[in-house]
């Protein structure tokens, strides 16, 4: 049996890939973007937000992140920054992403000393493009 392994740039051009695309959801939700929050869920994708709402499949998740920062969104005035905490590949198609997220002003300034949300991505790669499968948030008491 011969076993290949992929060169070590390809794992790190993955990591800048899977890193780039939690930047991005980060973009949407500061810049009240919904269609950026959804761009990279898989069609199949389930996310599940902090009040423990699963959302199955992109058309919900994009409804979702329209009623959280589209116009009148309960989201809309907040912003955050994400902090990735881990990246860790299982396989080399599979990545386990750890987020953190601090509740900023729209300047930028931190409003808490700690992370006030937790979320933990899976991501898949399919035809040598990242996208997330699975998102969980969990809030965190400040």
């Amino acid at each position: 049996m011969t076993v290949t392994h992929e060169p070590a740039t390809s794992a790190a051009a993955d990591e800048v890939a899977v890193r780039q695309i939690i930047a991005d959801v980060e973009t949407g939700m500061n810049t009240n973007d919904p269609e950026l929050m959804t761009r990279h869920f898989a069609a199949d994708a389930v996310a599940v937000g902090v009040n423990g709402v699963p959302h199955v499949g992109r058309a919900a998740l994009d409804a979702a992140h329209v009623a959280a920062v589209g116009p009148g969104g309960f989201l809309q005035d907040q912003y955050a920054r994400y902090e990735v905490v881990d990246v860790r590949f299982v396989r080399p198609d599979v990545a386990l992403v750890r987020k953190h997220a601090h509740a900023i002003t729209a300047d930028g300034e931190p409003l808490d000393l700690d992370h006030t949300m937790s979320a933990l991505y899976v991501l898949t790669k399919d035809e040598g493009r990242w996208w997330i499968a699975a998102r969980q948030n969990t809030l965190v008491a400040t």
